[in-house]
């Protein structure tokens, strides 16, 4: 049976019950940072399993509960979150060079309220940027990401959109 995945970033202390519910419907929920308030985290794990990172407005109590940098293994898959990550072929400094070294084949990051999905072709991994899914920020459009992974194999990746 596939691991099913709620992805999402820079929630800057917001969390509503659309949101539960998805978490509701995930085996893990991924958080990649700028998460704002434990509160938040807090939320998600009274529904599901949570894997987060610290980002740049997380305070001292996010920082110690959360790494800033989550390296572990879904099924057959291993996965890199980070919160300033940068994107495929303009990674982030600090990353960088151990990405190349040792590339998982899925590099997630947060940061710029952007979703975005990319292959490097170079380092043969799949690079996923959430987006937003809190208030703050200059994004029109709230979004999640949703995929499955299933052994080795990453797919029914879905956008979730939600008005601000």
């Amino acid at each position: 049976m596939a691991l099913k995945i709620l992805l999402l970033s820079d929630s800057h202390g917001f969390i509503d019950e659309k949101i539960i519910n998805y978490c509701k419907e995930a085996d893990e929920v991924w958080h990649a940072g700028d998460i704002g308030s434990v509160e938040v985290t807090d939320r998600i794990k009274e529904v599901s399993f949570l894997r987060a990172v610290y980002g740049n407005i997380d305070d001292k109590d996010i920082r110690s509960e959360f790494p800033l940098d989550n390296k572990f293994m879904a099924e057959n898959v291993g996965v890199w979150i980070t919160h300033i990550g940068g994107y495929p072929y303009r990674y982030n400094s600090r990353i960088k060079q151990s990405l190349s070294l040792r590339p998982p084949k899925l590099f997630i990051s947060g940061h710029s309220h952007i979703l975005k999905v990319q292959y490097d072709k170079k380092l043969k991994l799949l690079h996923m940027n959430p987006g937003a899914m809190g208030n703050h920020g200059f994004h029109k459009v709230k979004t999640m990401l949703r995929f499955e992974i299933d052994k080795t194999d990453i797919r029914k990746l879905e956008i979730i959109e939600m008005k601000r």
